[in-house]
Order: C-alpha cells, then sequence, then structure tokens
C-alpha cells in the first residue's frame, strides 16, 4: 500500500527524530519534506527515469568533473560541472541538491547524506507522486539502458530487471543495452514487459524480411519494417498523449551487430518528423513526447530540426539536468530534458494541457535518497528474492578501497584505472585500453570493493580480454576515433560515450582540434615517446567485432584486487588538456 503526502512527511519527522537519517540533513538549504513535496500542477503528469543500469540497490554515485563542451555547447547545459553547474541552475552550495547533481565534496557529502537509488526507494517516491495526481493522470516512462550493468542483470539477461520494471509501473520504454543480448532473448523480454517498448528508429534490414525470425512477434509490422511499434497512445488526465520511441541510433556501432543481426538503427530524424506528423494528422494528440536514448546533444538538436515534439525525454549521457533546455523550432518549441543515471533521480514533468495543447508546464528533477525514502516492502522482497542464488558471490570481498573509486567524467577515472592496472599487470602488458563507459558506481574510501562493484563496472556480454600487439599508429587511430565520438563538431556524430580509459600511456589532447589532430605527445609511463612504426603490447576488452579469446574482464579485476589487497592509484592516466581554459565543463582537472 502506498503512502499519502501527509503520511509521507509524518514518516520523515519521526524518521529524523527517531535517528535513522542524518540529522545533518536537515540543516540542508532545502528541508527533506519539501525535497519530495512536487504540488500538483495542471492535468497530466510524466514520471521519467532513465539509464538505472539495473541497479536494484542503493549505491554510490559521483557525478563528473569534467564534462567539456565544445563549439554550440560550450557553456551550455549538459556542459556544466561543479561551481559553474550549481551557479547556472542556482543550487545553494552545500545542501543536499548541491550533492545529487555535482562532484563537489563526493565524500564528505556522500558520508553525509547516504546513498542514492534503489528500486524499492524509487518505488516508494514513484507512488508517492502518483498518489499525489491521482489515478489516471499519470505515465511512468523509463528512457533504457535498463536491462544491463549489474550481476544479477548478466546472469539473467535481463529479466530481473523486466519483474522489477513491472512491479515499478513502467508504462512505456525504450532501449540500448536492451540490444546487447541476443535478438531472441530482447523478444522474449519484451514480451514479459507489461508496458510497452516502442523505438521508430529501428527497423528489420531489407534481406531479413522475406524470412525474418520474428514476424509472429506482434509489434513488428511486415509493411513498414518496424520491428517494435514507433509510438502509443495514452488517455492521461483527460488528454491524449503520444509517446514516440527513439532507440540508440548507433547501437549496431557502439554495441555488437552479431548479437542483432536482422535490424538497423540510426537518428533517422526525418522518419521522426514523418512519424510525428502522422501522428498530428490521424490521432490528433493533445502532447506529443519522445522518449530518447540520443544523448542529450543530439536530442538538442533533433529538437531544433523536428517540429511538433512537446518534450523529449533523453537518456544515454546520464546527464542529470534540474531543468529542460528550452529548444526553437519551425513549430514553436521543444522542451529537452535528461533524467541522469543509476536510478538517482526522478524526473517530474507536470503539464496544464487544455484546448488540444500543452499551455504551461512545471518540472523537477528529484534525486532519490535511500535514507529520505523507505524501501517499499514488495519491491524489497522481490530484490532479495532475484539476488538471492547469486549473492554469496556477488559479496565476496576482494579488497579495500584505498581512495574514491568512481567512473564519469571524460577522461579516466579511478575506478577505469583499477581496470587498465589489472590488464597491464595480470595480461603482462605495457599498454591496457578499457572503453569510455558512462555506466558504473561508486565506492568510498576504507570500503570494500566486492565483485558486485567489479560486476558493475564490468558487466556486459562481450567481457572477454585480448592481448595482442599493436603499433604506436594503432593506438593513435583507436583515440583519435574515440575523441572525434566525444567532441565532433556535429552532434549527429557523437555516439555519447566518454575517452577511451587508457593505462601505462600518456598523451596530450586538443578537444577542440579537427579528426586526427587531437592526439599528441604519446608517451609510456616512463617517459619513453611512443613510436608510431613500433608494435607495444597491448590488452583490452569489449571488442564489437570478432570475439577476444581471453577472459572476462571481471575474472581480471577480481583477481588483481585480491592480490592488491588495498586499492590504491598510483598513476591516474589522464591526459594535458590544451585549449580548455575558461572551459565550465571542467573542474578540479588532475594531470596524472
Amino acid at each position: 500500500m502506498s503512502m499519502s503526502r501527509r503520511e509521507f512527511i509524518k514518516l520523515m519527522g519521526i524518521a529524523g527524530a527517531a535517528g535513522w537519517m542524518p540529522s545533518s540533513v536537515f540543516a540542508a538549504a532545502r528541508q527533506p519534506s519539501d525535497l519530495y513535496e512536487v504540488p500538483k500542477f495542471g492535468n497530466v503528469s510524466l514520471l521519467h527515469i532513465t539509464d538505472t543500469h539495473a541497479q536494484l540497490n542503493p549505491i554510490y554515485f559521483r557525478e563528473p568533473n569534467v564534462n567539456l563542451g565544445i563549439g554550440f555547447g560550450l557553456g551550455q547545459p549538459p556542459h556544466l560541472v561543479g561551481n559553474a553547474l550549481l551557479k547556472h541552475f542556482q543550487i545553494a552550495p552545500g545542501s543536499i541538491e548541491a550533492h545529487a547533481f555535482s562532484y563537489l565534496d563526493f565524500d564528505g557529502a556522500a558520508a553525509k547524506f547516504g546513498k542514492v537509488g534503489g528500486f524499492a526507494h524509487l518505488k516508494t517516491l514513484v507512488d508517492r507522486i502518483r498518489d499525489d495526481r491521482g489515478p489516471g493522470n499519470s505515465l511512468l516512462l523509463d528512457g533504457g539502458d535498463t536491462w544491463q550493468g549489474s550481476g544479477t542483470a548478466y546472469y539473467t539477461r535481463g529479466k530481473d530487471m523486466v519483474g522489477a520494471c513491472n512491479l515499478l509501473g513502467v508504462d512505456v520504454m525504450t532501449g540500448h543495452w536492451e540490444f546487447t543480448y541476443l535478438d531472441s532473448e530482447v523478444i522474449a523480454n519484451v514480451g514479459e514487459f507489461k508496458g510497452d517498448f516502442v523505438a521508430q528508429n529501428v527497423k528489420v534490414r531489407e534481406d531479413a524480411l522475406f524470412d525474418y525470425r520474428f514476424a509472429d512477434f506482434a509489434d513488428f509490422d511486415e509493411d513498414s519494417g518496424q520491428a517494435f511499434k514507433p509510438y502509443v497512445i495514452k488517455q492521461v488526465g483527460g488528454a491524449r498523449v503520444a509517446v514516440i520511441g527513439q532507440a540508440f541510433p548507433y547501437t549496431p556501432i557502439a554495441n555488437p551487430q552479431r548479437f542483432i543481426p536482422d535490424w538497423t538503427f540510426g537518428i533517422r530524424d526525418e522518419d521522426m518528423q514523418a512519424v510525428v506528423d502522422t501522428i498530428r494528422e490521424n490521432e490528433k494528440p493533445d502532447v506529443v513526447v519522445v522518449i530518447s536514448h540520443n544523448g542529450m546533444d543530439v536530442d538538442l538538436k533533433m529538437a531544433s530540426i523536428v517540429s511538433g515534439i512537446d518534450v523529449i525525454f533523453g537518456g544515454h549521457t546520464h546527464d542529470g539536468m534540474p531543468a529542460p533546455s528550452v529548444v526553437k523550432n519551425a513549430g514553436g518549441k521543444t522542451l529537452v530534458t535528461n533524467a541522469g543515471s543509476n536510478g538517482k533521480f526522478l524526473g517530474v514533468m507536470d503539464l496544464d494541457v487544455r484546448n488540444g495543447k500543452v499551455q504551461d508546464f512545471r518540472y523537477r528533477l528529484l534525486p532519490v535518497f535511500s535514507n529520505l525514502l523507505p524501501a517499499d516492502a514488495g519491491m524489497q522482497a522481490y530484490i532479495d528474492e532475484v539476488r538471492a542464488p547469486y549473492k554469496g558471490q556477488l559479496e565476496e570481498k576482494l579488497a579495500v578501497a584505498g581512495e574514491t573509486l568512481y567512473r564519469r567524467g571524460n577522461f579516466n577515472g579511478t575506478f577505469d584505472q583499477v581496470i587498465c592496472d589489472a590488464l597491464n599487470e595480470v595480461n603482462d602488458a605495457q599498454i591496457s585500453l578499457s572503453p569510455g563507459f558512462r555506466w558504473g558506481t561508486t565506492v568510498l574510501p576504507g570500503q570494500d570493493i566486492t565483485l558486485d562493484n567489479v560486476m558493475d563496472q564490468t558487466c556486459i556480454t562481450y567481457p572477454e580480454t585480448y592481448r595482442r600487439e599493436m603499433t604506436g599508429k594503432d593506438i593513435k587511430d583507436i583515440l583519435e576515433d574515440v575523441c572525434d565520438n566525444l567532441f565532433n563538431a556535429d552532434p549527429y556524430y557523437q555516439q555519447g560515450g566518454d575517452m577511451v580509459r587508457v593505462g601505462g600511456l600518456d598523451y596530450v589532447c586538443d578537444p577542440s582540434a579537427g579528426m586526427g589532430k587531437r592526439i599528441s605527445n604519446m608517451t609510456l609511463d616512463d617517459g619513453t615517446l611512443v613510436d608510431a612504426g613500433k608494435k607495444y603490447v597491448v590488452s583490452g576488452w569489449a571488442t564489437v567485432g570478432s570475439q577476444s579469446p581471453g577472459r572476462p574482464i571481471w575474472e581480471v579485476v577480481a583477481d588483481y584486487l585480491r592480490l592488491k589487497g588495498t586499492a590504491k592509484i598510483d598513476k591516474l592516466n589522464t591526459p594535458k588538456l590544451v585549449n580548455v581554459a575558461g572551459n565550465p565543463g571542467i573542474e578540479d582537472y588532475v594531470k596524472g
């Protein structure tokens, strides 16, 4: 049974008096009861989660201190960090919200405010907001990257998260890492999901249509070639709401095509415009929204090109933006949001919909603090059940964190460095390469590092490691290619991840330069210049093409941590950056 707002606030007061939550929380700029008190507005409430990455339990998560904006993105959300972000969104330094949205004083604030996320705590918040709005007046949207990112998701092939989302009450979702399971597993999971899975930009290859293996799948449209429903119409608060899905456009490039050989992806903004126009003409909606996994920069560009969309609920780039960006286009304007990651936030968009259109809106991105939100009993029981078969192995204590271990930021994080160091030491390599994934949780100093934590950083369906020779030119080409994906001036050529992480290697990076000119002065840790024509022993993981021959990355990292006992970074292989002075997307950057 869910609780009313009055019961919720009463519980918060009782909990504080009993010492159940840190008393220091009440000294923050905003009182905890206010944090989750979102007054009703209008008649349509759209709730949004994204990029939860299978984090069923509460976690720590450090926001980036490097999220560089280049060109059009310079000084604009989401490319703001630290104090620049707080100033832009008028967030009080030292407050509970400052901790939620920035990396500032992370260790101290994490000790003060506790963990974030957890589906049992998220469930309590979702139910509370939905109960306040009343039956039939809200939708819960999921932007994808939900079925991947933890040990239990890997072991159950995402089914643990399908069940969790059904209990949470997700109404509509789209995907990205969902497509890194086998296509048959994707179809099965979509079939078990009680909501609607939508993706206007995922089609069946023409050469696969004749003998398509999933022709009997209910959402497949043979005439259009759509592998999934492009959109759904929902009745919410007396209004007709169209929800269009936009899956990650570069899935077969960023992830193995071999798992999903019959499906094609892409941004397909012309198709998006056609879908919007068709919906507007034939369905007569009052509201048109998109749940997107483009990444925020891509969403901002799409919003400027495609007209007729009221709101884009964005994901993929893990940007927790306290307020939407307002983008003008030929049809008027579109609101663009992004709701962070790891179950840390719940976006609440309240719309006043009258006379067939949106008249006004209110938006809050609510941080989910597990100390402030009691766990929903039913969801917690489910989580305990799905974890039970794997609990012993996942909770194995491998080592102790000698410092804050995190991933998130355009360049190396400390947990990334642990992975790179493990590859070099265990596989006897000179240089290591690790993908710039934006998912991965944080471990505080002095805490045990468990296999759970390692799986949170490495758990993918193509985890095999490699050890091979590469020339200096090969290594530079890899760095240049990934850097272009990150800093290309045209958002449509960005794939939304961060820079490949390196171990045993330093370099100079100019994010403002053109393709092939951003990386220079590559040196080994001992200062030796990397020779373009010389071969080096390189170890890495997560190859997108053919399967690598080595052990899964989590086994390599676990072996390394067991050997070390304490994980303390001797050297952080972060590049020297040039031409970034004054950029508000970087703060407290330390060259390793």
